[in-house]
C-alpha cells in the first residue's frame, strides 16, 4: 500500500440462519426476506441494519428459503422477477443455494438428522462459495449450526466472532462432514473432539467432533447473549451446561477473550403500533389503554370481567426443565385463594408438558373465571402483554430471555428469578428512591416466587399516582434501555476491537464511544 494511502475500510462477514429484515440499499427485495425463529433474527437485522447505516463494508449470509422468501414474488410481473434475480448476487446479501433450504417453510427442523444436513449444507456453501467471493476480514458466527465456520476462519487467517445463543451442542463424525462436501481435511486441528484424537484418520473414524465446542474453541473471540449467564457458566452453575461447553467458555473469559450482549426485543413490541391490541397506548394514556386491553383480554378467555382485578402474565414455554411452572402449580390454588377479593387472575398463553397439571388445578378448584391457560398464539400474547399489571418468569436459568425485557414496553412489571439474562435486566423496585424496573427472588423455590409476587400485589395496591408514576418512569426507561440499536453499537465496539481499526475512517462516533470493558 503506497504510504499515504487511505486504508480501505474492514469487510464483516455476517452468518445467520435466520433474519426478519435487511435494510434498503442492500440489493433488491430485501424487506421480502424474511425467515424468523426466534431472537437471533432480530438481533442479525438490527446488527446489519446498524452496520449498513453506518457505512460499513458489511455483508450477510444466509439460507436460501425460497418459499419463506419469496411468498411475495411470484405475484411480481416477469420483468420485475428477472431484475430480481439479475440483481441480487451483486448486493451484500449472500444466499446459501441448496435445495434443502427452497421449500422449506420454517427455519429449523424437528427432525435431528433432517437439522443437522442443513446446517452442513450451509456450512459448505460458506466455505466453498460464499467466504472466497467475499474475502472477510470478520466472520460473525451464531450458534452450533455454524460452528465449523471458526475452525475454517483461522485456517485461514480471518478474525471470527462466535456468538452463543443458546448452551445445546450436537456430535457428528469428521467422516459426515467431509461427505456433505466440506473439506475439513483443511482446518480438523482448529476443531474439538469429544475425545482426543492420535491424527487425522483416527479422528475421521473413531471421534465425533463436538459443534458448538468447536465453535467457542476456535473463534477469536466469544460472546453469550447476558453477562451474567457468562460469568454463571464459567462459576459453575447449571448442570445442563456441557462439560465440553463449559471448558472452553472459562478458557475464553481467562483469555480476556469474551463478554456479555443481552438481544433485545422485536421493535413491533410497541404499544404505540401493536395492531394486536383492542386499543393501542403510549406512556401518556397507559392507564386507560391498559384497562381496555385488560377488560378485552377477559371477554375473550372468559375471565370475571374487572378493570381493576391485578392480572399476572405466563408468556414462556410450560418447560420445567428450564422454565419453572412448577413453581407457579406449587402455590397457584393458594394464591388465588389468598387474593380471592381483589379478583387477582393469572393468565397463561403457552404450551409445554405441564400445561396438564394446570389444567388439573384449575378445573379441581373451579378457577376457571381467575385463572386461563391457553395454547401459545402471537395476538393473543401480545394482548396479554398490554392487559396484564405484571409479568411471570421464575427461570431455573435464561441465557438472554426476552419477555421480561418486553412486558415493560407495555407497563407490565416482571416478576422474576435472579438468574442470567433476568438478574441483568429487572433490579428491585424502589419506590423511595424512584429506581427499578420489577421485582427479583434469589432462591429458586415456590415460598420465594410466592414472596415475589406478594411484593408485586404491595405495589399494587399503592396509591393510583404512584403507580402511575412508577410504571411511566419503566415504560420510558426500558424503550431506551432494550434497543437493537444499543445491542448493535455493543458488538460493532468487539469488532473494533478485534480488527484493531474502525469500521468506518471518520471522526469519532457514537460508536466508538463504547469500549469492551463496559461489555464485560
Amino acid at each position: 500500500m503506497p504510504k499515504n494511502a487511505k486504508p480501505t475500510k474492514p469487510r464483516i462477514l455476517i452468518v445467520t440462519p435466520e433474519i426478519t429484515y435487511l435494510p434498503p440499499g442492500m440489493g433488491n427485495m430485501t424487506q421480502r426476506m424474511s425467515a424468523k425463529a426466534g431472537g437471533l433474527a432480530d438481533v442479525s437485522a438490527s446488527l446489519v441494519s446498524a452496520l449498513f447505516e453506518l457505512g460499513a463494508d458489511v455483508h450477510v449470509a444466509v439460507p436460501n428459503y425460497r418459499r419463506m422468501f419469496q411468498s411475495e414474488i411470484f405475484n411480481l410481473h416477469e420483468k420485475e422477477l428477472r431484475k430480481y434475480h439479475e440483481v441480487l448476487p451483486e448486493a451484500h446479501i449472500h444466499l446459501a443455494e441448496d435445495r434443502i433450504f427452497y421449500y422449506r417453510e420454517q427455519v429449523y427442523s424437528n427432525r435431528s438428522d433432517e437439522a443437522m444436513r442443513i446446517a452442513l449444507v450451509f456450512q459448505r456453501e460458506l466455505i466453498n462459495h460464499i467466504v472466497p467471493r467475499v474475502m472477510p476480514d470478520l466472520i460473525h458466527c451464531n450458534d452450533w449450526m455454524t460452528a465449523l465456520i471458526p475452525g475454517m476462519a483461522r485456517r485461514r487467517g480471518i478474525k471470527c466472532l462466535f456468538t452463543v445463543h443458546n448452551i445445546h451442542t450436537r456430535q457428528v463424525s469428521l467422516a459426515e462432514v467431509e461427505e456433505s462436501g466440506i473439506d475439513a481435511a483443511e482446518f480438523w486441528m482448529n476443531l474439538y473432539f469429544s475425545s482426543e484424537p492420535i491424527n487425522y484418520y483416527h479422528a475421521r473414524s473413531h471421534v465425533p467432533i463436538d459443534l458448538l465446542t468447536s465453535g467457542i474453541f476456535a473463534a477469536h473471540y466469544i460472546n453469550s447473549v447476558s453477562p451474567r449467564f457468562l460469568w454463571e457458566v464459567v462459576e459453575g452453575w447449571h448442570s445442563v451446561v456441557p462439560d465440553s461447553v463449559r471448558a472452553e467458555l472459562r478458557a475464553k473469559y481467562a483469555a480476556g477473550c469474551s463478554a456479555g450482549i443481552l438481544n433485545a426485543p422485536d421493535i413491533s413490541y410497541d404499544p404505540m403500533i401493536d395492531d394486536s391490541l383492542a386499543q393501542k397506548f403510549g406512556v401518556k394514556d397507559f392507564v386507560d389503554g391498559k384497562k381496555a386491553n385488560k377488560v378485552a383480554l377477559q371477554r375473550e378467555l372468559q375471565l370475571k370481567q374487572d378493570e381493576n382485578a391485578p392480572v399476572f402474565f405466563w408468556p414462556s414455554r410450560l418447560d420445567p426443565v428450564q422454565k419453572g411452572p412448577q413453581l407457579l402449580t406449587e402455590i397457584l390454588h393458594r394464591l388465588v385463594s389468598d387474593y380471592w377479593e381483589r379478583d387477582l387472575q393469572v393468565v397463561i398463553v403457552a404450551n409445554g408438558p405441564h400445561q396438564q397439571w394446570i389444567d388439573k388445578i384449575v378445573s379441581a378448584f373451579d378457577l376457571r373465571e381467575r385463572v386461563a391457560i391457553v395454547d401459545f398464539e402471537e395476538r393473543l400474547s401480545r394482548l396479554a402483554y398490554a392487559a396484564s399489571d405484571f409479568m411471570l418468569m421464575p427461570s431455573l436459568f435464561e441465557p438472554c430471555g426476552l419477555p421480561q425485557m418486553t412486558a415493560p414496553l407495555y407497563g407490565s412489571l416482571p416478576v422474576v428469578h435472579s438468574t442470567g439474562g433476568l438478574y441483568d435486566t429487572i433490579r428491585p423496585l424502589d419506590i423511595e428512591k424512584s429506581t427499578g424496573n420489577g421485582f427479583r427472588f434469589d432462591h429458586y423455590n415456590s415460598d420465594a416466587f410466592r414472596w415475589a409476587i406478594d411484593q408485586a400485589m404491595i405495589f399494587y395496591s399503592l396509591p393510583a399516582e404512584i403507580r402511575e408514576r412508577e410504571i411511566r418512569r419503566i415504560m420510558i426507561e426500558s424503550k431506551q434501555e432494550f434497543s437493537h440499536k444499543e445491542v448493535a453499537r455493543r458488538y460493532i465496539a468487539i469488532y473494533e476491537e478485534m480488527l484493531a481499526r474502525p469500521l468506518v475512517e471518520k471522526e469519532s462516533g457514537e460508536h466508538a464511544q463504547i469500549t469492551t470493558k463496559e461489555i464485560k
